[in-house]
């Protein structure tokens, strides 16, 4: 008798395709003998497919013979109203993110796939990589930290030619034509031989980059398809590009990336997953967990310069390694690695050797404690996370501290009431208490505000004192 299969609803843009495949190894090797399909969009999944992990691929026009199946497991991983339709529509043993029922009501399933949605507008810590946010509710993460990716390829001495990916899916997320242009020029004179990439969106813009360049530059925008893309990017040194879904799959085929991480992205989240790839960011206080820019002016790109962009290129066309990347000087940037950390998840290591500050050991602290709360490791992780904030940015542990009394009387009023004592319980909470805050308002109104949704985030709040203590 065949195995039920599985079904992952992944409605999202190409970037949020790609990184669903190592949901999909992980899931192969979890469930061997299941069927995987995915329900996705049929102009990004289908000139992917021959990069794409061994699974059976849907249309939504092919909703309606997903409805005929008894599914193992439904992953729901996309945020329109159609999938959580359909997740509520399937039959299934398991159901995980959002699926909605038949009255319409909503509800949010599995403990990373609900904090991952509480992570809207409140994202300054976390350190959880999308990538794995789509796993940890059905993936064990020693199985996680346990794979392998292979290291972006380093072409021979002579491959002069160095990709650069205009385009984003929003504009304050790419830099500006003048920037490309100055680049180009920039990497001619060191030797290099750029090459412009583009979709059929980013067919104007490339003439413009051109026009402003002044000099040769092959410019192939809205000429090559994705699979052509990734045969294309085989011959490249290094591909410089916004975090956009064509790094995605340039990193997935193992093409070096150098991501240009500007604007409201957080490279902790989408940076390039394998290990090996370079991440610039602009290191400004706002920069570190941007969901939407309230700014005049586009600030974090102002240190993103031709030159500091070109030097970082040549010496990784070169094949330096990081610890040669590290001297370098960037003025108002930070450059990171991309690997696994400590805990065999993804991490991001800043080369510089600026200690960590507030904002960084609070990120620490917090993705230990929720790693705690939701089974990866036992208690003693977030606890010495804490001490190492306590010693060494005091004041935001304090803040965090003295906010704990407030939460404690916001829970006890909800126990006996079923309501929250202020609304604005997690928008008005200091930013350093704001992940737990921010996650209990999504659980109890995901919970109906019901008893047992007061318990959980109570038995949150009794974690975080017992790991300050």
């Amino acid at each position: 008798m065949s195995k039920k299969p599985i079904l992952i609803l992944q409605m999202q843009r190409m970037g949020d395709l790609i990184l669903s495949y190592p949901l999909m190894l992980w899931l192969a090797r979890r469930y061997p003998g299941h069927p995987i399909f995915v329900a996705a969009e049929e102009l990004f999944y289908k000139p992917l497919m021959g990069l794409s992990p061994a699974v059976t691929y849907f249309p939504w026009t092919g909703a309606h013979v997903l409805r005929k199946h008894d599914f193992e497991l439904v992953l729901n991983l996309s945020i329109q109203e159609k999938a959580a339709v359909l997740a509520g529509q399937v039959r299934a043993g398991e159901k995980l993110g959002p699926v909605q029922s038949a009255d319409g009501s909503r509800f949010v399933h599995g403990d990373w796939q609900l904090y991952r949605a509480s992570l809207v507008r409140n994202n300054l810590y976390n350190r959880y990589h999308w990538a794995e946010l789509n796993a940890l509710d059905v993936i064990p993460r020693g199985e996680i930290a346990a794979t392998r990716f292979d290291t972006p390829r380093t072409l021979p001495k002579g491959a002069t030619k160095v990709g650069l990916f205009l385009g984003a899916s929003e504009a304050a997320k790419r830099p500006s034509s003048d920037f490309w242009a100055g680049l180009v020029r920039e990497l001619l004179r060191r030797g290099l031989r750029p090459v412009l990439f583009g979709g059929p969106a980013e067919k104007g813009l490339g003439k413009r980059v051109e026009k402003k360049a002044g000099a040769p530059v092959l410019n192939l925008c809205g000429t090559l398809g994705l699979d052509e893309f990734g045969a294309v990017g085989q011959t490249l040194a290094v591909f410089i590009t916004p975090d956009t879904g064509p790094m995605h799959l340039a990193a997935w085929t193992g093409l070096k990336c150098l991501n240009l991480s500007m604007g409201p992205v957080n490279p902790w989240e989408t940076g390039p997953y394998a290990p090996g790839h370079f991440v610039l960011r602009a290191d400004m206080e706002c920069a570190r967990g941007c969901w939407q820019c309230d700014r005049d002016a586009l600030d974090c790109h102002a240190p993103f310069t031709p030159a500091r962009v070109g030097a970082v290129a040549t010496r990784m066309a070169a094949g330096d390694n990081a610890a040669k990347l590290a001297g370098m000087q960037l003025p108002g940037l930070t450059l990171f690695r991309t690997g696994k950390g400590d805990l065999g998840l993804y991490h991001i290591k800043r080369l510089d050797k600026t200690p960590p500050d507030g904002e960084r050991l609070a990120s620490r602290f917090w993705q230990r404690f929720f790693g705690s709360r939701f089974g990866l490791w036992d208690e003693t992780a977030p606890a010495a996370a804490w001490r190492e904030l306590a010693d060494n940015a005091p004041q935001d542990a304090e803040s965090l501290l003295t906010h704990i009394p407030a939460m404690g009387r916001q829970f006890k009023h909800g126990l006996k009431t079923g309501s929250l004592l202020d609304e604005s319980f997690w928008s008005q909470s200091p930013a350093q208490t704001r992940p737990l805050t921010g996650l209990a308002q999504m659980q109890l109104e995901n919970g109906d505000y019901k008893r047992t949704a007061w318990a959980a985030v109570m038995a949150h709040l009794e974690g975080l004192i017992r790991a300050c203590a």
